[in-house]
């Protein structure tokens, strides 16, 4: 496989190739990634190479021998012991995305599921399923039961790059799996990987898909008939309003026209393509491809169509996350969007509960934290990862949760749980239904939100790290901050835990009356992030990142060598090339 240059973290500029589409010869090579998924043995003596639960799943890619058929086989069987343990007899629904490595990936989970006897659900026809289908599954399933729930999993590395695979497990509350069930799964299937694999139950692919214990469920007209309760569906309809949606190729490709088709919309599928090299996307800003639809430069194709639609968007692979575009702003910034969608459902939801709360992960926007005072709502405030809003949304005490990164899920109209996973579709169709009912766009909606609140501007800063530092960066400690002052303002706190549920954020948030920023290593690169916001200014924000960056620096300075950061770039320009 031949890859563009990618940026490093002494490259500032943004690779010559973001935005733009790239050549035939820079894409994956499918046979060969297929190929090493079942050829390349990991070696559970290398930390790289064995199962690892990052925010969301294992990841990683055969070629770097980090996602195997030995992971998934090893995975599968301990959540198979995991349901044993815990008593969870139901059946288990399996949703697999468009990704090269899914396919291979649901042939092994097939074969260690129906080894070991599970009832499995899989898609009528073998019709990809986005995220959400599979938690509304497991909901759907688990009503009104005491005992027999059902769980899932979803093969899918989200938005993450044509050679990586992904493999995450929802328990029987249907969101991600928390921490202790991850890092149980993960102990038992690397101990497997040290030598467990050849006794575990396994049969042939054929056997397992011809089952008894195997079941065809339609995930897609399940999900999509009982959209109406979470959208106002013959408001959208009656308005005759004209989105354009653009599915990236994924997971949801074949969701969009049965939804315009069952509730008669006026929704134009801009592009039906599914092709595992994904090479009709555009560039991310580091020149590889990443189907991000928060990202302009992978939205360019969508973005230079903005003209064409009252308001358009797209979803990521797993159809778990959301971009929004409309003529006026283009494409949203994921925070921007958020903020709209709270004070719109807010104010559009009578039969949602007053005292439920507003949920936001501890590097959202602070514009969150002023409009929850404004409308009297509770703010819950967490670590990264969208499983720390799972039981909220289930018991409804959540009304709405929402990430930096573009997922977001809320309640029914009636105020009842939809699903506790991300779902990209419903806050992509509430952007027409905010237009339907409001006459204003969701761009529009936010302009008039800030001039209420106060206009930020965020940034987040990206550099490579080895596990060393980025252990270092996940113990920082308040002491770490001598300063009482951030970018000139007094420090109002200082957090290594997150205020909504007292969990370790893994890292740093300083909080100043008009700013903030926030450090912490990722969950699933080899990279530290250093996220930053200011109602002051950009000069201010810049000064405000500049202070961040020398705590950080010194905190890994014991650690290793302080690598360089690189400024996640801005977006390029509205029309790009094709």
């Amino acid at each position: 496989m031949n890859e563009p240059n990618q940026q490093t973290s002494d490259t500032p500029s943004v690779s010559p190739y973001a935005g733009k589409r790239l050549s035939p010869d820079m894409l994956v090579n499918v046979s060969r990634l297929v190929t090493a998924y079942y050829c390349n043995t990991p070696d559970p003596g290398i930390a790289a190479q064995r199962v690892a639960f990052g925010t969301s799943g294992h990841r990683g890619s055969s070629f770097l021998t980090t996602f195997n058929e030995a992971h998934i086989l090893a995975i599968c069987q301990a959540i198979c012991r995991y349901r044993q343990r815990h008593g969870i007899a139901g059946p288990i629904f399996v949703g697999i995305d468009t990704h090269a490595l899914s396919e291979p990936a649901f042939a092994t989970a097939m074969q260690v599921f129906a080894g070991n006897g599970l009832e499995v659900m899989i898609s009528t026809g073998g019709e990809y399923t986005p995220t959400p289908a599979v938690s509304h599954a497991i909901l759907t399933y688990n009503q009104g039961r005491t005992t027999g729930f059902a769980d899932g999993v979803v093969i899918t590395p989200s938005h993450n790059p044509p050679d990586n695979g992904g493999f995450k497990y929802n328990p029987p509350h249907g969101g991600p799996a928390e921490s202790a069930v991850t890092d149980w799964i993960e102990a038992q299937a690397n101990e497997l990987l040290r030598g467990g694999l050849g006794t575990m139950p396994r049969v042939s692919l054929e056997q397992a898909m011809r089952a008894s214990t195997t079941h065809p469920y339609d995930f897609l007209n399940t999900y999509v008939d009982d959209l109406h309760n979470v959208i106002d569906m013959d408001l959208l309809r009656a308005s005759g309003i004209h989105m354009g949606v653009d599915p990236l190729g994924g997971a949801g490709v074949h969701y969009w026209p049965a939804i315009a088709d069952r509730y008669r919309l006026n929704l134009t599928i801009t592009r039906t393509t599914m092709d595992p090299t994904f090479g009709f996307m555009t560039a991310d800003w580091d020149g590889r491809i990443r189907m991000d639809p928060s990202s302009a430069f992978a939205m360019q194709g969508l973005i230079a169509q903005k003209d064409a639609f009252d308001v358009a968007f797209a979803c990521d692979t797993d159809h778990d996350r959301h971009g929004i575009v409309t003529p006026g702003a283009g494409l949203l910034p994921p925070n921007h969007y958020f903020a709209a969608t709270v004070e719109y459902l807010l104010e559009h939801r009578p039969e949602w509960r007053p005292e439920a709360a507003i949920g936001k992960t501890v590097v959202g926007s602070q514009l969150i934290d002023r409009l929850a005072s404004k409308l009297g709502r509770r703010l819950y405030e967490v670590p990264v990862g969208f499983k720390w809003f799972a039981e909220g949304l289930l018991d409804s005490s959540l009304a709405v949760a929402g990430e930096e990164s573009a997922g977001t899920c809320f309640l029914r109209r009636d105020g009842t749980v939809w699903t506790t996973d991300k779902d990209g579709l419903i806050p992509a169709l509430l952007a027409g239904e905010m237009m339907a009912r409001t006459g204003q766009d969701p761009g529009a909606l936010y302009r008039t939100l800030t001039h209420a609140l106060g206009s930020p501007v965020e940034a987040r800063r990206e550099a490579m790290a080895t596990p060393a530092q980025q252990a270092a960066l996940a113990a920082l400690t308040a002491d770490k901050v001598r300063s009482k002052r951030l970018a000139g303002e007094p420090i109002n706190a200082i957090l290594t835990q997150a205020p909504g549920n007292d969990a370790p954020i893994g890292g740093l948030k300083v909080v100043t009356d008009h700013g903030w920023f926030a450090a912490r290593p990722s969950g699933t690169e080899p990279i530290y992030k250093i996220y930053g916001e200011s109602f002051q200014g950009e000069h201010h924000l810049q000064q405000l990142l500049g202070e961040a960056q020398a705590i950080v620096d010194e905190a890994l300075r014991d650690a290793a060598s302080t690598p360089a950061t690189t400024s996640r770039p801005e977006s390029p320009p509205e029309a790009g090339p094709s």
